[in-house]
């Protein structure tokens, strides 16, 4: 069973579709629910970004949705085995029909992106990267549901299609707040963008990071992002 240790939990993904990534340990790192009391993991996958979450935020307690029955049964054996799972609540729900009053002040999710292009044949992988099952639209309006008039949304995204996705927003009144644009080396093109979006309008933050120097070993500003989670980052 395939398995990736990080510093204070666990993360087994052996039968979910998405594995563990650089771009989910980007957000999770880097996604900041303030002062908010509770968190909204859409689509939460091998749960790594509420387990993140939680070790970041002893006081936030995190209700994590997945739809995909292989992968919800991978969150739950890898929350309740962490020492976490007191602050998740895992539910096995399809966001777009889940039926609740409340509204989070924070959401935090790592959609899917290919939005064209044939499906992978491990139908887990499809689901878990493929918007066949929720489309960026659905998205966009599942955050403005469920998102608290002064709440925030943290994703990552391919450069284009957090764009096209940022432009969906605004259209349903989800402003950009934050966004750093992700690197992968100093000579190559940007290659993700994580972003936040809000109800709220107000003064954009941009910055960059790059993941890796060009002899291959983690820049100073990404290992420092996540120097709480990796292992091989003393």
């Amino acid at each position: 069973m395939s398995q990736f240790q990080f510093k204070q939990f666990s993360i087994t993904h052996g039968d979910c579709g998405m594995k563990v990534s650089t771009d989910g340990v980007l957000l999770g790192a880097w996604a900041d629910p303030g002062e908010a009391a509770s968190s909204l993991d859409i689509g939460t996958g091998t749960g790594l970004l509420s387990l993140m979450l939680a070790q970041r935020f002893s006081h936030l307690s995190i209700t994590a949705v997945e739809y995909d029955t292989s992968a919800y049964r991978c969150a739950c054996h890898n929350v309740l085995q962490s020492r976490f799972a007191h602050q998740i609540c895992l539910r096995h729900d399809d966001i777009k029909a889940y039926q609740t009053a409340q509204q989070w002040p924070h959401i935090i999710c790592n959609p899917p992106y290919f939005t064209s292009g044939a499906p992978s044949q491990n139908r887990q992988r499809a689901q878990a990267r493929h918007t066949d099952t929720l489309t960026h639209p659905d998205l966009v309006t599942t955050l403005r549901r469920l998102l608290s008039p002064t709440g925030c949304a943290d994703l990552i995204l391919p450069i284009k299609e957090a764009d096209a996705l940022i432009n969906t927003a605004h259209h349903y009144g989800l402003y950009l707040r934050r966004r750093v644009v992700v690197y992968p080396t100093p000579n190559k093109g940007p290659s993700r963008l994580l972003f936040t979006l809000s109800p709220t309008t107000g003064t954009l933050r941009s910055d960059t990071i790059t993941v890796r120097e060009q002899n291959g070993n983690y820049t100073q500003a990404f290992a420092a992002l996540t120097r709480a989670f990796y292992l091989k980052l003393p």
